[in-house]
């Protein structure tokens, strides 16, 4: 129903699963789907016979997964009680593997019901990452621990220090004391704390820059930037740096 009246208000691109992996923490079913908006102006034109092939594929991979544990049956299926706990379907799935992990899937409703009240103590924070993961995580502590907020991970301690901003609702105080003890949270952007450093960047990667964006990617990926300046530049100049001798300044011919 979401789908449907997504695509009825503008959207034009879905996601969608082949039905054997589908459903659970994964997308509706692309079979379903395009059933759906057969005969309608959103009409896919996609063959449910072709499909069917897909599925016939997928079904025993599906099997398999089932038989191995690489698939959990926690997060087949419809529940409805995600309306309550407002879990996400990756935080969920992340969920499992760490009950699993340690060895405490039989604690997975426990942790389903500590999430919210995990997330009311933080403040209300969005259930998206990173604070969804940091949620979840401090949720399945408190479970495996016996004791709320007896571990706690730096990231919980960041959020109740303010250093991922202001939430949407203050903070249960009795927590943040517990997690933070006498340190001083941050009540101002956190970012204002963080001397400029587009100037560094920008001289880091003069000798590469050929738009702005260049010194984008370099400030969040400085190492995977450099490697593509690099291969932009030997497309660009049917010079491969990687194989010449820079030392000795020669270049293979």
């Amino acid at each position: 129903m979401t789908y449907l009246k997504a695509v009825e208000a503008g959207c034009d691109i879905i996601d969608t699963a082949m039905s054997p992996l589908a459903l659970g923490t994964s997308q509706p079913a692309t079979e379903v789907m395009v059933e759906t908006f057969k005969g309608t102006p959103y009409d896919t034109g996609l063959s449910q016979d072709k499909l069917a092939e897909i599925t016939d594929y997928f079904a025993p991979i599906r099997e398999e997964a089932l038989k191995t544990g690489l698939l959990n049956p926690k997060v087949l299926g419809v529940n409805i009680k995600t309306l309550r706990y407002q879990v996400p379907g990756g935080m969920l799935s992340n969920l499992v593997s760490q009950l699993k992990e340690a060895g405490k899937e039989d604690k997975y409703q426990e942790v389903l019901e500590e999430i919210p009240r995990v997330r009311k103590d933080f403040g209300e924070p969005p259930l998206v990452t990173p604070s969804s993961q940091i949620v979840g995580t401090q949720a399945v502590m408190n479970v495996i621990s016996g004791e709320r907020y007896k571990l706690v991970p730096k990231e919980s301690k960041k959020i109740m220090l303010g250093e991922f901003g202001q939430t949407v609702k203050p903070f249960n105080a009795e927590v943040q004391k517990k997690i933070i003890g006498d340190e001083t949270p941050i009540t101002c952007r956190p970012a204002d704390l963080i001397p400029p450093q587009l100037p560094q960047f920008e001289k880091e990667c003069a000798q590469w820059k050929q738009q702005d964006e260049d010194v984008l990617s370099y400030a969040l990926f400085p190492k995977v930037a450099e490697e593509f300046f690099k291969y932009r530049e030997a497309q660009q100049t049917k010079v491969d740096a990687t194989v010449a001798d820079t030392e000795s300044k020669a270049y293979p011919v």
